[in-house]
């Protein structure tokens, strides 16, 4: 529905950038087509897509043991790069809502057939979140629970460490950059099956690490559902 704010302050197309067309809507009609959404043939362990339909798990998963139990992902990264960017650092908080319905709409009956208890957005660190102003991957998780009818916990984990940003860094450096990043922010709040919400997966360190120390604090099950996912080495 068109409201006087579109009419004044139109909303970004998560596309293109420019006001969507038609006016009201979220994502530009013409636009919608761009995106490259994650499909069968995928890992069955982290959802990147696969070239070969006869095997089960990409070559990352085949390669190197994951913490979590399973993960799911919407887009292809390479299409939804620019916007990430703007989304993350560009003040583009609106596209939270074309995205986290989106992976609601794809994702959510895999995402509730895990019955989890909470979403549990990966949190950023007090000295980032001032500068950028907000975290993502909790704008996606609020809008995904909205719609899933699935409480978003949002500070039950904590980013203790400023690390260096993952993209710059290689496979054990990532690792090694996520030691003792996370620590739990609450202890009134017992979980047994959680869902991950991240923009990008790539190796996995991020979620794996999170998921370490949610397994020291009794929960079971733990899966994730990101924006995006890269190709690794298929």
């Amino acid at each position: 529905m068109l409201t006087l704010k579109d009419l004044f302050f139109p909303r970004r197309c998560p596309v293109c950038d420019r006001p969507v067309k038609p006016a009201g809507e979220l994502v530009c009609r013409d636009c919608a087509g761009q995106l490259k959404y994650v499909k069968e043939p995928f890992c069955m362990r982290c959802g990147k897509a696969l070239t070969d339909p006869r095997q089960e798990y990409c070559f990352d998963c085949r390669h190197q043991s994951h913490v979590y139990d399973r993960g799911v992902s919407l887009y292809e990264y390479p299409c939804v790069r620019r916007s990430i960017y703007r989304f993350k650092y560009g003040g583009r908080q609106e596209y939270a809502a074309f995205f986290g319905r989106e992976m609601a709409r794809r994702l959510g009956g895999q995402i509730l057939a895990w019955k989890p208890d909470a979403l549990i957005p990966v949190p950023l660190h007090k000295r980032r979140l001032r500068s950028r102003g907000y975290n993502q991957a909790l704008l996606l998780a609020r809008e995904m629970g909205r719609y899933l009818n699935v409480p978003v916990v949002e500070d039950w984990i904590v980013r203790e460490k400023n690390t260096r940003p993952q993209k710059l860094l290689d496979g054990k450096e990532r690792q090694n950059n996520l030691k003792k990043a996370f620590k739990t922010g609450r202890n009134d709040v017992k979980l047994n099956t959680i869902v991950i919400i991240d923009d990008i997966y790539t190796t996995g360190s991020t979620v794996d690490e999170m998921a370490a120390l949610c397994r020291r604090h009794g929960v079971k099950k733990i899966y994730f559902a990101a924006l995006s996912i890269g190709s690794g080495r298929i």
